[in-house]
């Protein structure tokens, strides 16, 4: 089975989000379908169909979460240390073109929201900053070009 690098609050939204799907989604879609059944004819009902619509994607994405949470391998980047990018890691870069500065956590796949700062360790960016140092310069596939991003500091922790 495969392992899915991730870190401990990552794999707690998941769990959050699977007991959420668990305790209070699927009994809501339940009674939605108990109350559209109760309005007739199933062959016309836009609601039954809606409520059989939204009860089949909260099955699919329980099964999913509780495959992907079976398979966590919970990484604490605080245990972590050293001065090479690796998973966990915040990365403090620069754009090179722009000038603009951006910070990130490298994160399992599950985990990954550019949002809120947390990069897919299989982003090409991320690749290509992995085992990168301070100092070092990467170079990203992009689709107006190559981007070039200096690195300028790597730390593990909070």
């Amino acid at each position: 089975m495969q392992k899915f690098p991730m870190t401990a609050p990552g794999l707690k939204r998941l769990e959050d989000e699977l007991r959420t799907l668990k305790s209070v989604e699927r009994p809501a879609v339940i009674r939605a379908i108990a109350e559209a059944r109760t309005h007739g004819d199933l062959s016309e009902n836009a609601e039954y169909h809606a409520a059989r619509e939204r009860q089949s994607f909260i099955e699919g994405r329980i099964a999913e979460l509780e495959e992907i949470t079976s398979a966590v391998e919970v990484i604490d980047p605080s245990t972590l240390s050293g001065e090479h990018v690796k998973f966990g890691a915040h990365v403090r870069l620069v754009d090179e073109e722009t000038e603009k500065e951006a910070t990130y956590q490298i994160v399992g796949v599950h985990e990954a929201d550019i949002k809120e700062a947390r990069l897919s360790i299989s982003s090409p960016l991320a690749k290509a900053l992995i085992g990168k140092k301070k100092g070092d310069t990467v170079s990203v596939p992009a689709p107006g070009g190559d981007r070039s991003y200096e690195l300028l500091d790597v730390r593990f922790g909070g």
